[in-house]
């Protein structure tokens, strides 16, 4: 899957969408934690290609599964910019330049090489649906309530005081 891209701002928006509309499509809600994290990525590495290159870009996603429902998905984005790029180190007040940094703190994985006579810059998610799917029925057993899930970590409600729920399985 690939979309073209302009070197205009206005294009991060429409690559947003689009992205959201192929997760939708390969079956990983939109309100899940792995769409909501890849839709940033999208709108950071987009807006990378668009405003430090100047060039048109291609994003492409990429969705792999794997042994018991676990799904990777791969983000790049290529451009004509052989510029390598630069994580930056903004100031306080700075409203910029924390892209790479986001990038790298949210992604599972990253990186960039020369493509052509450009360069494409990738990362991935992971979504290990056996282990959210085992934290869940551990937790389900628990007086047979069903809990929620956030990123593999299960949590459950094990005590009541006053109306108000307390503590954690």
């Amino acid at each position: 899957m690939q979309l073209e891209i302009r070197p205009d701002p206005a294009e991060v928006g429409r690559a947003r969408r689009w992205a959201r509309s192929r997760l939708a499509g390969s079956g990983i809600a939109a309100d899940e934690p792995l769409a909501e994290t890849l839709v940033l990525l999208v709108s950071e590495l987009v807006t990378n290609a668009v405003v430090h290159t100047g060039c048109p870009a291609v994003l492409r996603l990429f969705l792999s599964a794997g042994p018991a429902g676990a799904v990777t998905v791969r983000l790049e984005v290529t451009d004509a910019s052989a510029r390598a790029p630069v994580p930056r180190c903004p100031g306080d007040e700075s409203t910029g330049g924390r892209g790479l940094a986001l990038v790298d703190g949210l992604a599972d994985r990253w990186g960039w090489s020369p493509e052509g006579v450009g360069k494409r810059i990738w990362c991935e998610l992971d979504r290990c649906v056996t282990t959210v799917d085992a934290a869940e029925a551990a937790v389900a057993s628990n007086c047979g309530r069903t809990a929620p899930a956030y990123e593999g970590l299960a949590y459950g409600v094990y005590g009541v005081y006053g109306g108000l729920a307390y503590g954690a399985v």
